[in-house]
């Protein structure tokens, strides 16, 4: 299974690709790895963003796509940006798309440690939302 993890930022998509197999978390190559939306009021821009993200994943034959929840409200609540990029991404056609909260990751993890120090893995740093996500989600 390949999936594409998403931690939405203000106005970027940062996405981490994760594979399983045999039991195995794989981190394959990517051409990308954010989407930054600079205008969002902009109706072909938006069009792009969806576009663009939509492509990427067909052309890793990505199968399922996992984001990050955010807070609607509060001190840590989500920009209006960043619920636009997620309906975007939900209104992708044929797109499996799954959520995880911040206590469902820390839950995962309490019982599923990552095996592997996050500097090891080759990934920016600013990916490992992304990253703890995905592999949140594959250690289900």
């Amino acid at each position: 299974m390949k999936i594409c993890s998403v931690e939405l930022r203000s106005n970027e998509a940062i996405i981490c690709l994760l594979t399983l197999e045999g039991g195995m978390i794989g981190i394959p190559e990517c051409r990308t790895q954010k989407f930054i939306m600079d205008n969002s009021l902009d109706n072909q821009k938006m069009r792009d963003f969806q576009f663009a993200f939509k492509k990427l994943l067909d052309d890793y034959k990505v199968e399922k796509v996992v984001i990050r929840t955010r807070e609607t409200r509060g001190k840590f609540a989500g920009s209006s940006v960043g619920f636009k990029l997620e309906s975007a991404i939900q209104l992708i056609d044929d797109l499996d798309v799954n959520f995880m909260s911040n206590a469902d990751i820390k839950e995962k993890l309490k019982r599923n440690p990552m095996a592997i120090d996050f500097r090891a893995t080759g990934l920016r740093q600013f990916q490992e939302s992304a990253f703890t996500t995905g592999y949140a989600f594959l250690g289900r």
